[in-house]
């Protein structure tokens, strides 16, 4: 376990975070400490717990809209995996019917080959 110190509101705060993690809460607290700042100039001298809640609130909101874009954005790619799937299993479909065309017109073509063999063989006088 580590500790970072962090200034938030031009406060000092001591934080632990797991190793490795330090960079990542320094962020964080700077990324709020900015945020703070900016209802700071934008409404005033509003008392501290006020600008921690506005804050608070601005981030929840954030991420609320972030997992509403991410449930959309993963119900479109199980659509397009579904559609992808689907188009696959036509696309097999659809390989399959052109052999069976494919075999199907090469038989014929066998077939008036034979007879065509024949009545050249017949009209030749042979057979």
């Amino acid at each position: 376990m580590s500790h970072v110190n962090v200034t938030i509101h031009g406060r000092q705060y001591r934080m632990a975070c797991e190793d490795g993690q330090e960079d990542h809460l320094m962020r964080l607290a700077k990324d709020l400490d900015q945020r703070i700042e900016q209802l700071k100039g934008s409404f005033g001298a509003i008392g501290d717990m006020r600008l921690i809640v506005m804050a608070s609130l601005t981030l929840g909101d954030e991420l609320s809209e972030a997992a509403r874009r991410i449930r959309r954005l993963e119900e479109e790619l199980t659509a397009l995996q579904d559609a992808r799937v689907a188009s696959s299993e036509r696309a097999q479909a659809t390989q399959a019917a052109v052999a069976a065309a494919l075999n199907s017109a090469s038989e014929r073509i066998e077939h008036v080959t034979r007879s065509l063999n024949q009545n050249r063989g017949e009209s030749v006088g042979i057979g």
